[in-house]
């Protein structure tokens, strides 16, 4: 077991008259849990479960926004409102009473954001040059326009040292600060423009006025680009120079960052996503930490626990940002402090906590669904007053969900997959080798199931006998579904699907037209995989635009595949049927979505994705000798509340179906819909 005493992971750090209890750092973010700008009971619990799960600090409002022309563009905090302080306060108490620290990052958006949001005013920058990702054009800043924001930040900070916080960060990095800095985004041709010296006087002009605000002992820090990483940009050695004088105007600590953020590309270059190499900006931030003299920070794809402490070791930072690893686990400085980090439930680099925020509104951890749930769903699984026994048919992540959970309450727990290995439709996907990491979400649930006694029961095709055998009181079906093709109306029996592709059971030459109205991973999956075998591809779909559900973070990566391979699109196409041709070739027939229009496609496979239909011939099996007879009563599943409904008095088990065995969707709603039905169990 390693001892507080040898891990650089748990040891104290000091920043000015802050001791934190150890080096781990939730560094800023914004999960868009705030209530009109408030950051209410639920933003609240989300930072107070970290905090009691052992980290250092935590950091909230990540771009918490100082000014009404700054309106929100992902959920951000209100640090203009008055009654905010209130809020921050009842947060940092709790968060301080967990024995954490608490720090707000504070900003202007400038240009990242839009101007037909909030109250409508024109969004402002450096220079009128529009940002390609939320598409505003700003206005050049005038000079009664800088002495209000700098007013604004003064009083943001001073707010957020009223409720009690530990300190603050300031944002500067493709946001309105920077974009002085930044030579591709300042053009003026005033004072403020040209030289480095001129470029930084605004920033060190805020950074002057809010240590003025909040005095000498509260704790301020930046968090900020260090290199633009990209022609004309901003280089390093300015950033560090612009660095050392923030520091004399009153900045406390530095957290780096590389790269920009003004395009989905530019994005996922900046945070990495899976598929990406671990870590890649360590050996950066350590030259920019050999070059000042505050602490510097550092947040981007340190996922697992070795890298962090490495990176300690080594002296590359003194405090690490584990973000989205503690997006995932919450528990986890908890977990490495009891020597148990082989259950830290891992980050597999998905970022569907950073797409679901424009896709659903929120942050959500693909395979936690706790996280930004705590005030209905917990963390820790508490055990049942009385054992049952359960059955589990089907070991994907619902399956394997459910098992973990029932397992953890204590009950007997059978699951049954007919596959060698579990993992179902994740373990099909990660056969993309760019989201292997995916098996991440597999092999954690499979190592807990196995230290909670689960018989996991592999390569077994369990029949309705198999099952009353065991003689169980819950009985689970997680058979998820299959590819679905009755969609079309001639032809389905000619077509493969999305699961041939990535399975490599189709061997595919010549022309490929690959068909998605799913809009999700699998299609575009399929174009990857199908992109390494020397074929030309069109890629259809009767979307607007490509793939909807794939979020900004994850999308670049497919692109590049499109352009590296000249994948041809044709969008707000439907396909309609297929024939095969007398010389063994497949003619698609498309509708245009918009006008009356067919169009025909002569190509040698065609591969649909149309997500699933449900494979529950076993649930219906099972349906008749259940108590509920597969009923659900939903107003008790969102209460966290048992089911007890016993509509069949000689039923001997109660019977759910859960994943795609009920529907088609996402990972994240299968781990929920285990979840949320086992824990009163």
């Amino acid at each position: 077991m390693r001892t507080r005493v040898m891990d650089p992971l748990l040891q104290p750090f000091t920043i000015k008259n802050l001791t934190l209890r150890n080096r781990v750092v939730s560094t800023s973010h914004e999960p868009a849990f705030g209530e009109g700008g408030l950051p209410r009971d639920r933003y609240r619990l989300y930072h107070l479960e970290k905090a009691r799960g052992g980290v250092g600090l935590t950091m909230m409002g990540g771009s918490a926004v100082v000014s009404p022309d700054s309106p929100p563009s992902f959920g951000n905090l209100l640090l203009y409102r008055d009654d905010v302080v209130p809020w921050l306060r009842r947060l940092a108490d709790d968060v301080h009473g967990a024995g954490a620290a608490v720090m707000c990052q504070v900003t202007h958006l400038g240009r990242r954001t839009s101007n037909y949001a909030g109250d409508w005013l024109p969004v402002l920058s450096a220079s009128p040059l529009r940002e390609p990702a939320h598409r505003a054009f700003p206005k050049e800043a005038e000079p009664w326009d800088l002495d209000r924001v700098v007013q604004d930040y003064a009083d943001a900070a001073a707010r957020c040292a009223e409720g009690g916080l530990d300190g603050i960060e300031i944002q500067s990095y493709g946001h309105f600060l920077d974009s002085f800095l930044s030579p591709t985004t300042n053009q003026r041709g005033d004072e403020l423009g040209g030289s480095l010296a001129r470029r930084m006087a605004f920033p060190r002009r805020v950074i002057r006025a809010i240590r003025s605000a909040v005095g000498p002992e509260f704790i301020v820090g930046i968090r900020m680009m260090m290199e633009e990483d990209r022609p004309g940009g901003l280089t390093f050695d300015d950033a560090v120079e612009a660095a050392r004088r923030y520091t004399e105007d009153g900045i406390d600590f530095v957290s780096t960052i590389r790269g920009s953020i003004e395009s989905d590309a530019a994005l996922a270059r900046t945070i990495p996503s899976m598929g990406t190499p671990s870590a890649p900006f360590l050996e950066f931030t350590a030259e920019v930490k050999r070059r000042l003299d505050v602490p510097v920070m550092h947040a981007g794809r340190i996922a697992d626990v070795a890298t962090a402490r490495h990176a300690l070791r080594e002296g590359m930072l003194d405090l690490v940002g584990m973000t989205r690893a503690q997006i995932a686990d919450p528990h986890l400085v908890a977990k490495v402090a009891a020597g148990a980090e082989d259950r830290v439930r891992p980050c597999v680099g998905a970022s569907y906590c950073l797409d679901a925020i424009y896709d659903s509104g929120d942050t959500k951890c693909v395979h936690n669904p706790a996280t930004g749930r705590e005030a209905r769903l917990p963390h820790t699984v508490r055990r049942a007053d009385e054992p049952k026994k359960a059955v589990i048919v089907g070991g994907g992540p619902a399956g394997l969900e459910a098992a973990r959970v029932l397992g953890e309450r204590g009950h007997e727990v059978v699951l049954y997959e007919a596959a060698e290995a579990p993992g179902g439709q994740i373990r099909l996907a990660a056969l993309n080798p760019r989201r292997r990491d995916l098996l991440g979400i597999v092999d954690w649930r499979v190592n807990e199931c196995k230290l909670l006694g689960v018989d996991l029961r592999l390569g077994v095709l369990a029949e309705a006998e198999d099952v009353l055998m065991e003689r169980p009181d819950i009985v689970l079906v997680a058979t998820g579904g299959l590819p679905d093709s009755d969609f079309l109306a001639e032809g389905a029996d000619t077509v493969a699907d999305t699961w041939d592709v990535l399975s490599g059971s189709l061997r595919p030459h010549g022309r490929v037209l690959v068909y998605d109205d799913n809009g999700a991973y699998p299609g575009l999956d399929a174009v990857e995989v199908l992109a390494g075998k020397d074929v030309s591809i069109e890629y259809v779909t009767p979307e607007r635009t490509l793939a909807p559900d794939v979020g900004s973070m994850n999308s670049p990566a497919y692109l590049r595949v499109f352009a590296e391979h000249a994948v041809s699109t044709t969008l707000a196409h439907r396909l309609l049927s297929v024939r095969r041709a007398e010389d063994g070739r497949l003619t698609a027939t498309l509708r245009s979505e918009y006008a009356a229009t067919v169009q025909e496609r002569t190509v040698d496979h065609v591969v649909v994705e149309h997500g699933t239909l449900p494979h529950a011939d076993l649930y219906w099996e099972l349906l008749s000798g259940s108590s509920n007879l597969g009923r659900l009563d939903q107003r008790a599943l969102l209460a966290g509340e048992p089911q007890r409904d016993v509509t069949n008095r000689e039923g001997r088990y109660q019977l759910y179906r859960i994943g795609d065995a009920v529907t088609s969707r996402n990972i994240h709603a299968a781990v929920l819909d285990a979840l949320r039905l086992c824990l009163p169990m």
